[in-house]
């Protein structure tokens, strides 16, 4: 049954006896009163020590200062919250990475020692090797590629017709002048991580002209429980002209101190596996494709630590990012975690519309906003964090629906805000359901569908609990960074500190005194 307004409203004004946390000194900011510790605005990590303490039951745990020092992680399990995988072409059974012909006697099956391969013909399939640079042609048959060994100046190159599967049962390759592994066959390839294998793949800076260390002109399939390590020093680490999938039990590490991490062309789905990536470079992308994104599972990382770079080329500026869609992102299970720290460096951003529907998704931005899309963004479900020390936690340039889940959002000091709706465009965010924690206020003109309430007084890095109809989601407040704290959740909440209730009172919507859009 829905509570109306006026119910709410009342249940607001329930004298609630505030017993403030450790701090410093206070300060009133546009009606705003917040409590500060030692910490400058300009950190942002803040003092070492965080006053309070997280609920030891609570249903959620929100850390920021595990956010901000984020670093990647391949020895954790794979999480086990995962939704349906997804397969762009599932009704033909054309993606599926268990497909038993490759192992059948009718396909070719061909090892390939990258320590020391022969020249000639095996079972159709031409194998050519000049000083270590491997090239195989399997024509027009299916073949399955089992390759292996150490080379620390060769490469292997697979041309074909067909579709082709390449088991990776413990190769180390590191190229001087080209991909390390190159497949130019248009069709699928399936690369399969062999079980309890560590495989590497490595190109060099060099003049020639290639895309990644490992380069797919076709679609590129991950399987298996082995791992993957491919570093791109000349380009980006993997690259993919069609698309890319990445399934369950895969641990893949991508590294490019020159462009991006992992590169697609026709979209990127992510239905399981450990996924680590890193980039360095000014303007570099961890995850970059020129359509959607798609999460359903795993756990993935991506770290981004380049500054805003110009491209002479594009004659426009280049900011780095943690996961960047020309198309939609849609995050409907396993866990996400971005960290971003360039200049002007946004976390997550898409060019079209976000949907998040479930799992969890951490996103921290040194500059710019932590989550940014061009279109509508959508969130139903799962436990999503946005924090940025210098913008919008959340920016949507269309409408901002809140309809479920666990939503913190934290932005800059004024006049940045939480989360931020295009108003001037004539869209809104509107807060319909879940459980909303916002640090520096919501959009000005926002339609509350939900009552939300204000904290009277807060402090920062400091653990509050804030407990609805049984349930208690604990969090950290930032060091620094907006100057209002903003609830929502679907009944009457509790905020508390140290076991002392904070008072609540009843919010409407943007901050004192600020214009539309949160002076954006």
């Amino acid at each position: 049954m829905k509570t109306t307004m006026i119910q709410w409203m009342l249940a607001a004004s329930v004298v609630i006896v505030l017993t403030a946390c450790t701090k410093d000194s206070s300060s009133d900011l546009n009606g705003w009163t917040v409590t500060n510790d030692s910490s400058s605005d300009n950190s942002t990590s803040g003092s070492s020590t965080v006053s309070g303490s997280a609920d030891a039951s609570a249903s959620a745990t929100l850390n920021l200062s595990e956010l901000t020092a984020l670093t990647v992680d391949k020895s954790s399990a794979e999480p086990t919250s995962v939704a349906t995988a997804y397969y762009p072409e599932a009704e033909d059974n054309l993606d599926d990475t268990s497909n038993s012909e490759f192992t059948s006697g009718s396909v070719a099956q061909i090892t390939i020692d990258m320590a020391n391969q022969q020249s000639g013909t095996v079972d159709g399939v031409t194998i050519t090797n000049t000083n270590g640079t491997i090239v195989c042609n399997h024509g027009s048959n299916k073949v399955c590629y089992t390759v292996s060994g150490t080379t620390s100046c060769g490469s292997l190159t697979i041309v074909g017709e067909k579709k082709c599967e390449v088991v990776l049962n413990g190769v180390d390759i590191t190229s001087p002048d080209s991909a390390a592994l190159n497949i130019l066959s248009k069709k699928r390839a399936f690369v399969c991580l062999a079980d309890g294998t560590t495989n590497t793949l490595r190109d060099t800076q060099s003049s020639n002209d290639h895309k990644g260390a490992l380069y797919a002109k076709g679609k590129l399939l991950f399987s298996g429980t082995g791992s993957l390590s491919v570093y791109g020093r000349h380009n980006n680490a993997i690259h993919s002209a069609d698309y890319i999938i990445f399934n369950k039990g895969v641990n893949v590490y991508a590294n490019s101190t020159t462009n991006h991490g992992i590169k697609a062309n026709d979209g990127i789905y992510i239905n399981g596996g450990i996924l680590n990536v890193e980039v360095s470079a000014g303007g570099a992308k961890a995850i970059n494709c020129e359509s959607d994104v798609i999460v359903n599972g795993g756990r993935t990382i991506a770290i981004a630590t380049g500054n805003r770079t110009y491209d002479s080329t594009e004659g426009d500026y280049k900011s780095a990012k943690g996961i960047k869609a020309d198309g939609n992102i849609s995050i409907n299970g396993g866990e996400v975690a971005v960290r971003v720290t360039g200049t002007q460096a946004e976390g997550i951003e898409s060019e079209g519309t976000m949907d998040i529907t479930g799992g969890t998704v951490s996103v921290y931005a040194k500059q710019d906003d932590a989550m940014n899309a061009a279109g509508n963004m959508t969130i139903s479900g799962g436990t999503v964090i946005g924090y940025s020390a210098g913008n919008d936690g959340m920016d949507a340039n269309g409408n901002f629906y809140i309809k479920g889940g666990i939503v913190y959002a934290i932005g800059a000091s004024q006049p940045e805000v939480g989360i931020d709706a295009n108003t001037e465009g004539g869209y809104k965010l509107y807060v319909q359901g879940g459980t909303l924690i916002a640090v520096g206020g919501l959009e000005s003109g926002a339609q509350l569908s939900q009552a939300c309430y204000q904290a009277a007084s807060w402090s920062r890095n400091t653990w509050y609990n804030l407990t609805t109809g049984g349930t208690t989601v604990a969090f950290q407040t930032p060091a620094s960074g907006g100057s209002g704290l903003v609830v929502s959740t679907a009944s009457t909440p509790t905020l508390t500190c140290n076991g002392s209730t904070v008072s609540l009172s009843s919010y409407s919507g943007g901050m004192g005194g600020m214009g539309p859009g949160g002076w954006r």
